[in-house]
């Protein structure tokens, strides 16, 4: 990627119009529960203050559905981003029309200033053109910094691109660009993709991508149920997709032709059902017909950290079972502790993978955490992401 920075902008003195995704877990009395996402896009507001640029945040927050919805307001963001940049943060209860523009013209150099949720507007996600053009008035220049949001075209990652520029990236998608981009144009070897979570299908494009470029691929999850029913084994009553079987089946042909190592359980913790508090591991060959598979098993844990110790490149996506119950949860863990122990470039995609390691406490030893899941998916499926390719190129 060629894209343009914020470094290479000039931006004292401007209204600086900065998407940032702020789409953060809210307690019951509205404070901010987990503040990770916030905490990403510091440096790239930090850096723009300091820069006396006139900040104006704009970000979404759950799923209004374009309906005015006080329980998904900002304004407790506001609060908290306030707490963490120990200067003031200005917030308004709308993101366009005359009561946002009013605070914008009342910014100063340095000043920071969050719109309200921009969800709150249908338009948004429709990508509608007015709205974006109403939003692009707001500012000189425009900055995205929400990876979490780069794979959707709406009008405040892609339709504003059409009326303000120069539009860059902040250093928070720089560095995600920079990451998973280096990851599958020039990786380095061995090069090993762990892969979970629940659905083959859910992976179907990122699995056919990354055969063309990985030395070994680990499947772990519910997914590697349906690659497991492709090699003939019975799976109990583990989730399986059947209509993908074949399509799992052509996928270990590909993998074979290409050389690619891929690597399924070889031994599993199961139980009756997901409710049970605790299971029992059995070899992949013995799953009983009134069980499911809930997790990897220790010989499976071993195996993948034996694969895992030669790498020089690892991309992880996806937990190995159930990790949100503690009796399914040592797969995942296993592999988080693995993976942080290598001395290897190692980049976890976000959602439940970037939950496990936070979970396990290894997020220093990791040495990048994407802060988007649909996002980083998609790249790793080779996708252009419309809110990146939307954003001015160097020439």
């Amino acid at each position: 990627m060629n894209t343009l920075s914020v470094k290479d902008i000039a931006v004292a003195g401007k209204r600086v119009l900065m998407r940032v995704d702020f789409n953060v877990p809210l307690t019951a009395d509205g404070q901010v529960s987990d503040d990770t996402r916030i905490v990403a896009a510091l440096p790239t507001i930090r850096y723009l203050v300091e820069n006396k640029a006139k900040l104006i945040l704009m970000s979404h927050l759950g799923r209004p559905r374009g309906q005015i919805n006080p329980a998904l307001s900002l304004a407790p963001v506001a609060e908290h981003l306030q707490g963490l940049l120990q200067t003031k943060v200005s917030f308004v209860p709308d993101c366009v029309g005359p009561v946002a523009e009013a605070a914008v013209a009342e910014l100063g150099e340095g000043e920071v200033l969050l719109l309200e949720n921009l969800r709150f507007y249908a338009e948004e996600e429709q990508n509608d053109a007015a709205f974006a053009k109403q939003l692009a008035a707001l500012g000189d220049v425009y900055v995205n910094d929400a990876f979490g949001t780069a794979h959707r075209a709406h009008a405040s990652t892609e339709g504003v691109t059409h009326y303000l520029q120069p539009a860059v990236c902040g250093f928070l998608l720089e560095k995600e660009i920079k990451f998973l981009g280096n990851a599958l144009e020039n990786p380095e070897r061995p090069f090993v993709a762990i892969l979970g979570g629940a659905k083959v299908s859910d992976k179907i494009a990122v699995v056919k991508n990354l055969l063309g470029k990985v030395d070994h691929l680990l499947i772990g999850g519910g997914m590697a149920n349906t690659f497991l029913a492709a090699q003939g084994k019975s799976v109990g009553k583990s989730l399986v997709e059947e209509d993908r079987i074949p399509l799992a089946q052509e996928l270990l042909e590909l993998a074979v032709e290409k050389g690619v190592g891929i690597h399924l359980p070889v031994d599993a913790v199961v139980a009756p059902a997901l409710s049970a508090t605790s299971g029992q591991v059995v070899p992949i060959d013995e799953v009983p017909v009134d069980s499911m598979i809930l997790d990897i098993g220790p010989a499976t844990q071993q195996q993948f950290a034996t694969v895992l110790a030669m790498a020089k490149l690892i991309v992880w996506n996806g937990p190995m079972g159930v990790f949100e119950q503690a009796a399914f949860a040592a797969g995942t863990q296993s592999i988080a502790e693995a993976v942080a122990k290598v001395d290897a470039v190692s980049i976890v995609g976000g959602g439940d993978s970037a939950a496990a390691i936070a979970q396990a406490g290894l997020a220093d030893s990791i040495t990048h955490i994407s802060t988007g899941g649909g996002a980083s998916l998609e790249f790793l499926e080779g996708k252009q992401l419309p809110g990146i390719v939307a954003l001015s190129q160097r020439k």
